[in-house]
């Protein structure tokens, strides 16, 4: 009775949540254990998860089933997610370099209908974020755990014109005018 009414409630939370997140596998790790009797078998997923509007988290989650494994990984990501500024909702503000151990990646913004350029596990991140356009980079680990990992970084540097100029206590159009100056010096 109790598995009855603990299936139909987690259908519920699927079925409401659904709309508002997105989630995307990235991978699936088979770990095997050796004991007396053979080998037992569990399993690793990575999930990124976001709202395509300029929410994303990933988590990873272990378990003896693989939909386990990715129930966990969700929820994880459900819980770590972060909120990423974008310019006219599909691009960056300004070029990133994200760190996590030797991974490396540098996001630079791009213009319209360029579309996503990443490799794997980036490209996940960016499509639940909603990035449209943007070219990305992978340099050193291509290990997809630090892959993202490196890529979240970037992003939680990213600050918007609104955000640096109330840290800055200017209005946002002070700040705008000095990033274009230079480029109307040359014309």
């Amino acid at each position: 009775m109790a598995e009855r009414e603990n299936r139909r409630g987690r259908g519920r939370n699927r079925e409401e949540e659904s709309p508002e997140f997105a989630d995307r596998l990235v991978a699936i790790n088979r770990v095997s254990k050796t004991v007396k009797g053979g080998k037992r078998f569990g399993f690793a997923a990575l999930v990124v998860v976001g709202d395509q509007k300029g929410r994303v988290g990933f988590g990873k989650g272990k378990a003896k089933e693989v939909p386990e494994a990715i129930r966990k990984a969700t929820e994880q990501a459900k819980r770590q997610m972060i909120r990423v500024p974008l310019r006219e909702g599909r691009t960056l503000h300004h070029d990133i370099e994200g760190r996590h151990g030797a991974g490396k990646v540098i996001m630079r913004t791009a213009p319209e209908g360029t579309g996503i350029i990443a490799g794997g596990p980036m490209r996940a991140v960016f499509e639940m974020l909603g990035v449209k356009d943007v070219v990305s980079k992978s340099i050193g680990s291509q290990n997809p755990y630090n892959m993202i990992r490196a890529t979240i970084n970037g992003l939680g540097k990213e600050s918007s014109p609104r955000h640096v100029a109330a840290r800055r206590g200017k209005k946002v159009a002070d700040i705008l005018k000095k990033d274009e100056a230079p480029a109307e010096a040359e014309a």
